[in-house]
């Protein structure tokens, strides 16, 4: 399914690109006073859709680790906003919840922490 999807969204960005390229514009190039035109126009402006595109990647690269980010400090605030319901919900099981927590930062820390699957 995912595999269909990514392929579908590259056969359309390829169709996007070929659109721009053999779309005309109002901008002329002009070289020794001549203008641009035939193979070496397409060549100009794709040389300008590959910078824009790189930079469409930087910005994405950009996004995803800001958006990242964002995600964890959210899921930080959302966990602490929990653990404040739960102890203003039920205050006597505080004395039960603090060594627990103490004992999964224990096993958590045995166990690797971070590594997947382990």
């Amino acid at each position: 399914m995912l595999k269909t999807i990514a392929i579908a969204l590259v056969v359309l960005l390829l169709g996007l690109v070929a659109w721009v390229m053999f779309q005309s514009s109002d901008i002329s190039i002009i070289v020794n006073g001549h203008r641009l035109g035939g193979p070496m126009k397409l060549a100009a402006e794709g040389w300008g859709l590959l910078v824009a595109i790189v930079g469409l990647f930087c910005v994405a690269i950009l996004l995803s680790f800001v958006f990242a980010g964002i995600g964890l400090i959210l899921l930080g605030a959302v966990v602490l906003a929990g653990l404040v319901a739960a102890w203003l919900v039920f205050p006597f099981l505080l004395p039960l919840l603090v060594p627990l927590l103490i004992v999964w930062v224990f096993v958590a820390a045995v166990r690797g922490g971070g590594k997947p699957g382990g």
